[in-house]
């Protein structure tokens, strides 16, 4: 497949071959954006303005507390904290609880800048993703070579694929196979190995091998959560 910049980065995340690929997809738009709002993006205006609106899911404050300094964490939160007192906390309390009010904090809790550009650029790099395996056997390949696609984005790439800037009506049975089958294989596998490791519990099984079913507790939760 031809590289061009739109490519790159989907060549460096089915590369590998190791796990889902539209985990590390995720996982590395994840880590560049909590990386950038406590860095560079901190001093400009317009993302302030967005950050101070939506502020941030508990894992992604958590992330951001954990890479960014002290400094640029507590000035995120001045002005987000600030922007919450203006919106939301009256001068003078008094009377009924506003629903108005009560409903926007319920939005408030459920809102983050950072879930929202990456569900933005997922959607992006799918549309690059359909476009690649459209054009070429090489691409196709090394999609179908992956090991699997785990439940959370097998539901995420049939919904892209199946709207707006997905696969074509002619092409998309075919997409459709070959992406269930690289869920549904290794959700075949993790049963198997699962059965095999609550069998090893049996006396009977006593002095067998264990095979590939060690980690099949921890692989399950992966395939079913999208999460390493």
């Amino acid at each position: 497949m031809k590289e061009t910049i739109c490519t790159i980065p989907i060549n460096d995340i089915f590369m590998p071959k190791d796990g889902c690929p539209i985990c590390r997809m995720e996982d590395m738009l994840e880590k560049q954006y909590v990386k950038f709002i406590t860095g560079d993006a901190m001093m400009e205006p317009n993302i302030r303005i967005e950050t101070n609106k939506k502020g941030f899911c508990h894992r992604h404050f958590s992330q951001m507390f954990t890479v960014g300094q002290k400094l640029p964490n507590a000035l995120i939160l001045e002005s987000h904290l600030q922007e919450i007192i203006d919106k939301y906390m009256p001068a003078k309390l008094k009377g009924k609880p506003d629903k108005k009010q009560l409903e926007g904090i319920r939005e408030e809790l459920s809102s983050c800048y950072v879930c929202d550009r990456i569900a933005s650029d997922m959607h992006h790099f799918m549309a690059t993703v359909f476009a690649e395996w459209v054009k070429g056997e090489e691409f196709r390949k090394l999609y179908n070579e992956q090991p699997f696609i785990c439940l959370k984005h097998y539901s995420f790439i049939m919904s892209a694929a199946t709207g707006k800037g997905g696969i074509s009506s002619k092409l998309l049975p075919d997409f459709y196979a070959e992406t269930a089958a690289l869920t549904k294989n290794y959700l075949v596998s993790l049963k198997a190995d699962i059965t095999h490791f609550c069998s090893m519990f049996d006396y009977r099984s006593q002095g067998q091998d264990w095979g590939t079913s060690k980690d099949s507790i921890e692989r399950s939760i992966a395939f079913l959560t999208g999460t390493d």
